[in-house]
């Protein structure tokens, strides 16, 4: 029987590094768990170590990718991923046969679905047609294209690798609201998807569970299966949102549904704009980057002549966000908890254990909290946040 909600939804910070990594943080990515399934956003080099370290986020569990823009830091670490999760390989000797080249043809193994932005998948195929790598299992690349993408003809001209499927999508953003919606749907969840300013094409991505059965009280019902002599089992169907006729034509209903929970998965932006705004609005869950901080009296690089106001411009120069900014994004849009990531190599991950390390992040922190009263957690490397279901 097919569930009727997802009863874990968590996020792992797999890494929260921006182009250069520290000893204490690695490049972009991050996990969410929907109970057995994994989805990776972004996926830096090293992702895959990362994982092997990773107790709650398991290789073979993971589906999906979603990749919020082709900077090195997000993307580099996408073909060794493949290749170790689709038992890669660099080929056999001449005259031998591999394997690869047909086993996923004969199986029923679903692919690895990738989005992003266009070049995902240029990207993916010289990748894998450079290194001479054969994939034991398929994977298919959907790209998110806005008006100003280039065209397919101006692709590099690559062809398919052994393991990529014809049907990836080319997906058309919605020019009346500026928005990708549903790019992935199922009964329980579903992923939207906006352009969000940097500096090269970037989106941000937005999970939204779909309505999840309210809460019972089963006292309600009881006296009505007493009288027809209705099993207690009806009550699992009521849970699950179903509702039930007695044998004497009485309905019962189930309780009225309740809107499911919501992550948004920001990319690199000084500048998330309204179309985001608009999906995010109301998320349990916001994930935005604090690239750039000024932390006079804390940071002993901090410039003498540096402002609040001049990081700020400084960052936004460059693509990337102060504290500040994803404060008053994360106000902006009503959201639940915000959690910070993709600091500069200034600012050790090691705050769990440093107590240097933990002033520069308490102080990160107190600038979010300067523009949003909701909670906000500074990220570490393999780090895990559980999203708590909707009351």
């Amino acid at each position: 029987m097919a569930p009727s909600s997802i009863s874990t939804l968590t996020i792992t910070f797999l890494g929260t590094a921006p182009a250069q990594p520290s000893a204490t943080r690695n490049h972009s990515s991050l996990a969410l768990r929907l109970d057995k399934d994994v989805w990776l956003f972004d996926c830096g080099e090293a992702t895959q170590h990362q994982i092997q370290k990773c107790n709650g986020v398991k290789m073979g569990k993971i589906s999906k990718v979603f990749i919020t823009h082709t900077h090195g830091d997000h993307i580099f670490g996408l073909v060794p991923f493949l290749a170790t999760r689709l038992n890669g390989a660099g080929g056999v000797t001449e005259g031998a046969e591999d394997p690869r080249k047909h086993s996923f043809l004969t199986t029923q193994s679903d692919p690895i679905e990738i989005y992003g932005p266009p070049g995902t998948r240029d990207y993916v195929r010289a990748g894998l047609t450079c290194t001479h790598t054969i994939l034991g299992g398929p994977y298919v690349v959907h790209e998110l294209h806005a008006s100003s993408s280039p065209s397919p003809s101006s692709s590099f001209v690559i062809p398919l690798n052994t393991g990529e499927l014809p049907n990836g999508r080319d997906i058309p953003i919605d020019e009346d609201t500026g928005v990708w919606s549903d790019i992935f749907a199922d009964s329980l969840v579903k992923v939207s998807a906006a352009p969000i300013a940097h500096s090269v094409p970037c989106v941000g991505f937005v999970v939204e569970e779909k309505p999840v059965p309210g809460k019972m009280e089963p006292t309600l019902y009881m006296p009505h299966l007493r009288r027809t002599n209705t099993p207690n089992s009806v009550l699992g169907q009521l849970q699950r949102g179903e509702d039930v006729m007695l044998s004497d034509g009485t309905m019962l209903k189930a309780p009225e549904r309740r809107s499911g929970r919501k992550v948004v998965v920001l990319g690199d932006t000084y500048d998330p704009g309204d179309a985001m705004a608009g999906l995010a609005m109301g998320a349990d869950i916001l994930i935005h980057e604090a690239t750039n901080a000024h932390l006079p009296d804390i940071d002993p690089n901090t410039k003498a002549a540096d402002t609040y106001e001049s990081v700020e411009e400084r960052s936004r120069s460059r693509g990337h966000s102060t504290p500040q900014v994803a404060g008053r994004f994360a106000a902006r849009v009503k959201a639940k908890r915000l959690l910070l990531n993709h600091f500069s190599a200034r600012y050790a991950g090691d705050d769990d254990i440093n107590e240097n390390s933990r002033l520069v992040m308490t102080a990160i922190k107190g600038l979010a909290q300067k523009e949003f009263d909701g909670p906000v957690v500074c990220a570490r490397d393999l780090m895990s946040h559980d999203v708590a279901q909707r009351t």
